[in-house]
């Protein structure tokens, strides 16, 4: 095998360019008069009903998008004022719940702004009435009126202006006010819609007397009692973004068989230390020099080995995994564990759980992987992501920690043959494991995924046992017990993301890009995606870390400070002027997310190019048309088929029986280029981190890594292989204590 290497060189950062050009509507189509009208007519009745509103606060004006809509197409003229777009004024979008889906995007602003739309909206129609002759505008008649070949009086309103409220208008099929109607008989963890007035304010206003600040997790999103969000419904409905229940029933795992067995284990020593988040451990099993148990509960509950089960039996797989299930060797060795309870089990609080795992790693920064198998029976909704997902994506985003998540299982609670998954499976910046049998097929328990529609969740699968065939864990009660669960499976990739972050000095951004790499294999994804993700992790380290004889695999890895960061200086073997392979590539980054713009909760979107140089464009493998002045394509079609806005990407060409090397242009290099823009004005795009893995597969089985060794030092690249046992002993010297004498 070959080992996988890392190319450290320069990458080039440029600017947005600049091509701004005139506003229009899709060619042949068409705005009718009835139309604005019934825009105007929409945003007069959110101003009378607005006068209603005794809160002091501006009007939360919903608009109605015709589509999936891309951000170049959202109201730029409506709901603006004084030069700040209508985009600074965004506070939640979500999608209809139709078979096509639609945006629906909430804007927080001043009635001032809602006034001066209606009145732009009316001026537009009388222009139509005078110039036009008819009760529509089309595409070409804007033409005409931006190219100045067709006369308008704009004496009350400028063309510009004009032609900006038209084009916005075609998008937007009404305007109209969100309200929640759902009451509730348990107790809400409630987000409201950012006002810029914080919600104990608010709630004091409506009336909710009695609330406790402590029961907040920021301005906007706080616990309330069912009868305070009774409350909440019925005097303020239109404040509600989002809510869901703070009870939450921890999906059960199941054991298959058991057996009392006597096992040793040496004593630790500098191995690393893993941080794992689940119900109590139990010190008296065989394992438990290795595990340093914190109870952060805060609760004087009695120490009982049963409340314990799950927890020990999650940490005894990363202990201790592969002595346990040989025929699971993956060849990582032993890990401490770092093991916070902050569960008995059964039914817990969300909210308790979500400020426990916040306090839990702001006090623990030396770790860097954390295991999470707990998940709620309930199944994640369609339009916002669940409050202990949110937490841990910005806990990922701020402390540069990685967590490993459980798929959660079916629940026999819930009366449906396909359950969605559930909190917090749907973190986007976590590694989602699902379970699959010992045959490769997605485990009779799994639950489906994705996220906010499009989002890929689970990531990746492995052994979790299902059926006769279990998982062996370690056990509270004493016992080597055979499981079944994604409980189970999680912390084996746990063990490997850990290895190669603490062992293989790899960043997180690689390490995650590496597992999802390593599961794609060369084949599309399957009919499964839903359960099984992007594909089943390789049993051994090695796999991951190494490629076949024909493949030469490689990390690039940097930071985004600008529009375009790109290298084009990329040197793959030829054969006779044409290059015999086929390719793929994989990037991964972690994007700071708003869990408040609903359905728009990722804040950054890298763009993936990779492919051959022709004239300074590169000729992506995947045909990607993003970015390029001659691509365009809907914003439905760019989130299906290009992953835009996830903050995965894998790109692969497909293997064919009669490939065909490919054409060497005329310099005969290949190129990388990320595209980074920004969903909000917060700017978080900027310095932030990627891994990319590209692979290269040679189509007649000859091994070229040396000759493309050489062309890269060649061409300036700094090349060099990763060698395990190298790595491990530089970690073992690293880690070794040095006692200086006085």
């Amino acid at each position: 095998m070959n080992n996988i290497l890392t190319l450290k060189g320069k990458f080039f950062q440029k600017k947005y360019p600049s091509q701004i050009g005139a506003s229009n509507i899709p060619s042949k189509k068409i705005i009718t008069i009835n139309h604005l009208i019934n825009l105007r007519n929409d945003l007069n009745k959110i101003l009378e009903e607005w006068e209603n509103v005794y809160l002091e606060i501006n009007p939360l004006v919903s608009t109605y998008y015709n589509d999936v809509i891309a951000k170049s197409n959202r109201v730029k003229s409506l709901l603006s004022i004084n030069g700040k777009p209508a985009s600074n004024f965004i506070v939640g979008a979500k999608f209809t719940d139709k078979l096509k889906p639609k945006h629906i995007i909430t804007y927080y602003i001043s009635k001032t702004i809602v006034i001066e739309s209606i009145t732009n909206i009316e001026k537009s129609i009388e222009i139509i009435k005078k110039n036009f002759n008819s009760n529509f505008i089309s595409h070409d008649e804007i033409k005409a009126v931006n190219n100045n070949k067709k006369r308008c009086d704009f004496t009350n309103l400028k063309k510009t202006k004009f032609v900006n409220t038209i084009v916005d208008s075609y998008y937007v099929e009404r305007f109209d006010i969100e309200r929640e109607n759902n009451t509730s008989n348990v107790g809400m963890i409630v987000s409201i819609y950012d006002t810029g007035k914080p919600i104990e304010e608010l709630l004091k206003k409506i009336g909710i007397e009695d609330f406790n600040k402590i029961r907040s997790l920021d301005n906007t999103t706080a616990l309330l009692r069912p009868d305070q969000y009774n409350k909440l419904i019925d005097k303020a409905p239109y404040l509600v973004s989002m809510s869901v229940s703070d009870i939450s029933e921890i999906t059960k795992d199941s054991f298959i068989s058991k057996e009392k067995i006597e096992l040793t284990i040496p004593t630790p020593k500098n191995e690393p230390t893993v941080g794992v988040i689940d119900t109590m451990f139990y010190k008296g099993v065989y394992f438990s020099d290795w595990v340093e148990f914190k109870d952060t509960t805060g609760e004087d509950i009695p120490y009982i080995p049963l409340e314990c089960i799950h927890g020990t039996e999650v940490s005894s797989i990363i202990v201790d995994g592969p002595s346990l299930n040989p025929d699971l060797e993956d060849g990582c060795g032993r890990f401490k564990v770092r093991h916070f309870g902050v569960s008995t089990g059964g039914s817990i609080s969300s909210f308790t759980v979500l400020k426990s795992i916040k306090k839990i790693i702001m006090e623990n920064k030396d770790i860097k992987v954390w295991n999470l198998s707990l998940g709620g029976v309930l199944e994640i909704k369609p339009n916002f992501i669940s409050p202990e997902a949110a937490v841990i994506d910005q806990l990922q985003y701020d402390y540069d920690v990685i967590f490993i998540i459980a798929g959660t299982n079916i629940s026999r609670s819930i009366n449906k043959d396909i359950q969605k998954i559930g909190a917090p499976a749907d973190s986007i910046n976590s590694i989602v494991v699902n379970s699959v049998d010992f045959d490769d097929n997605a485990a009779s328990y799994s639950r489906e995924g994705g996220v906010l529609s499009f989002y890929i969740k689970p990531d990746v699968s492995y052994y979790g046992g299902d059926k006769d065939k279990g998982i062996w864990t370690y056990s509270s009660t004493g016992e080597r017990i055979k499981c079944k669960g994604t409980s189970f499976a999680a912390p084996w990739i746990t063990r490997k993301v850990a290895y190669l972050i603490n062992i293989l000095g790899f960043s997180k951004e690689v390490a995650k890009a590496l597992i999802i790499d390593s599961a794609t294999g060369w084949n599309n994804m399957g009919p499964d995606v839903k359960k099984i993700g992007y594909g089943i992790v390789p049993k051994r380290i090695e796999n991951i870390v190494k490629s076949q004889d024909d493949e030469i695999r490689f990390i690039l890895s940097g930071v985004s400070e600008k529009y375009d960061t790109y290298n084009f200086n990329i040197p793959v073997p030829k054969q006779n002027d044409k290059y015999p392979f086929i390719s793929k590539a994989t990037l991964c980054y972690f994007t700071n997310c708003s869990r408040n713009q609903g359905v728009d909760y990722t804040n950054t979107e890298m763009d993936l190019h990779f492919g051959r140089i022709d004239k300074k464009s590169i000729k992506t493998i995947n045909e990607n048309p993003q970015g390029e002045t001659w691509g365009w394509m809907f914003e439905d079609n760019a989130r299906k088929t290009y992953r835009k806005w996830d903050n995965i990407k894998h790109i692969s060409e497909i293997i064919k029986i009669k490939a065909r090397p490919k054409k060497a242009y005329e310099n005969g290099l290949w190129g990388i280029s990320i595209k980074t823009t920004e969903r909000t004005k917060r700017k978080d795009n900027k310095n932030l981190k990627f891994g990319v893995i590209i692979t290269l597969r040679e189509m007649n089985g000859v091994n070229r890594i040396d000759e493309f060794i050489h062309l890269c030092a060649f061409r300036g690249w700094i090349v060099n292989k990763i060698d395990v046992d190298n790595q491990i002993d530089i970690y073992n010297k690293a880690e070794v204590t040095i006692d200086f004498e006085d």
